[in-house]
């Protein structure tokens, strides 16, 4: 796995594929449950971690270029401007497509999509580690980004065919806040990885190891991995989804254009132009009789109010993630490294609140979640008077930041299971499609902005003004959220199963 000293990587991998073999007796036990089938006890875990590890794969290379771009430009004699999009190309592709992919898991099966975006993915990482310009490895990104979002919703369908509703908890309290430290933790990775030039590979070890590591889990993945029945009266219209996806690619590029080049007329237009759109997409989702998105998933009240509630939180926190490697990185002049580092603490409060919550997230519902809001805006408040009152001391942030850490550690897993706990397995690859391209434009709309801001501000009066006013729409932003979780359930679906 990433970030594991290569020996214990080696022997991870061994053992992984030596019990996956080993634990799957032709007369293993199971129960039919819907149109997939349910594993033994003993199995369930390994289909977890093969999601697991392919979605953080996903994860992972969605950030490494925060701290790899510079040096891959650098050393490849391609221009500066290329710098943000060897990153955002793969935000691009992933969001635009994310929809669709849930739906073709649908129509084809998830085991099978899962495997296809695997193979694409693997293949896809191994040729940017050996691309020869800046504009090939961009479009390799763009092709990483596509199969990504062939892999991504299928996870969280395999993992709902996989286990009983009453353990969905205990999984997504796992699944959630490791894929979030997976993603803070790609730039420290990415960053160790380039200091250690392994083999002398320099930045292309950062690609090539997700290349190897996919394909361990293309090797374990057909063993471990329940089939399902592909279902032939699943309809895909190719105008709805060219619509849908030409929408998204206008939403999320025009964000990702005015937040990194200033809000001209081409964002303008391109983010006017896809939310029209998304508009006549819903509108073509009323009145036709193969919709994309099942209607019924809308009429789901956890559903409904879980993307409401994440969206909200999602942009804030990337928003905040933004904010504050601008501020180390342009304000205190540190190296990328050593911002990523001061912000390492955030996957610990992730990791540590994340294992002490997950056995209460069905109990505590919507209180978890109100809890978490309110422990990553403490955090926000905590930055904000230390960049105040301590601007010379930026080490210091690394304490504000375990906090927010440990908010986003509630947050993470209660969110995804209070989102997906009432989605039925017909519904399953809908869902989390849909779930990941919100996150996504969640994300991008909080970069974009906070972004723009910061930078504007940072022209005008200074770097602490303008992380200091970046940290307070942040905060009113998380107070949003807040206020938006009276519109969770009381409780976890899963108590009433």
């Amino acid at each position: 796995m990433p970030g594991l000293p290569a020996s214990t990587a080696a022997e991870w991998r061994s053992s992984f594929l030596r019990k996956a073999c080993c634990a799957m007796p032709e007369n293993t036990s199971a129960t039919s449950v819907g149109p997939g089938v349910r594993r033994s006890d003993r199995l369930r875990w390994w289909v977890f971690a093969v999601v697991l590890a392919a979605d953080l794969l996903d994860m992972i290379d969605a950030t490494v270029t925060t701290i790899a771009a510079p040096v891959i430009v650098r050393d490849l004699a391609g221009s500066d401007a290329l710098v943000p999009w060897l990153g955002l190309s793969y935000a691009l592709a992933l969001g635009s497509f994310l929809v669709v992919g849930g739906r073709l898991g649908d129509r084809f099966g998830q085991r099978r999509t899962f495997l296809i975006g695997l193979v694409g993915f693997t293949a896809a990482s191994l040729l940017c580690g050996i691309a020869w310009t800046p504009a090939a490895l961009v479009c390799f990104r763009l092709i990483q980004g596509a199969f990504g979002a062939l892999l991504i919703p299928q996870g969280f369908s395999i993992l709902l065919r996989t286990f009983p509703r009453d353990q969905l908890g205990r999984v997504f309290g796992l699944f959630g806040p490791l894929l979030a430290v997976g993603s803070i933790g790609g730039p420290v990775l990415a960053g160790l990885l380039i200091q250690a030039d392994v083999l002398g590979t320099g930045w292309r070890f950062v690609f090539l190891v997700n290349g190897l590591i996919g394909t361990v889990l293309l090797i374990a993945g057909p063993r471990v991995l329940p089939r399902d029945t592909p279902d032939p009266a699943v309809r895909i219209d190719p105008l709805a989804s060219a619509i849908v996806m030409l929408g998204l690619l206008g939403v999320m590029g025009g964000l990702i254009v005015g937040g990194e080049s200033g809000w001209g007329l081409v964002p303008l237009t391109a983010l006017v132009a896809g939310v029209v759109l998304i508009g006549c997409f819903a509108a073509l989702q009323r009145s036709t009789a193969r919709p994309l998105l099942a209607p019924s998933l809308f009429r789901v009240r956890s559903f409904v109010a879980g993307i409401t509630v994440g969206t909200i939180y999602f942009a804030a926190v990337a928003g905040l993630l933004y904010v504050v490697s601008l501020h180390l990185q342009q304000g205190a002049g540190l190296t990328p490294f050593h911002a990523a580092a001061i912000m390492a603490p955030l996957s610990v409060g992730i990791i540590v609140t994340s294992f002490q919550v997950r056995d209460h997230i069905q109990r505590l519902g919507r209180r978890l979640v109100l809890a978490g809001t309110a422990i990553t805006l403490v955090g926000v408040i905590g930055l904000l008077a230390l960049i105040l009152l301590a601007p010379d001391v930026p080490a210091v942030l690394a304490v504000p930041l375990l906090v927010t850490g440990l908010g986003m550690g509630c947050c993470f897993g209660s969110l995804f299971s209070t989102a997906l706990g009432d989605v039925t397995e017909q519904q399953a690859g809908s869902a989390s499609g849909t779930l990941n391209a919100l996150q996504q434009i969640a994300n991008a709309t909080g970069a974009a902005l906070v972004s723009t801001l910061f930078l504007t501000l940072v022209a005008e009066s200074g770097d602490n003004t303008a992380a200091t006013t970046s940290l307070i729409v942040i905060a009113a932003i998380l107070a949003l959220a807040a206020a938006s979780t009276s519109l969770l359930p009381r409780h976890a679906a899963a108590d009433h199963h």
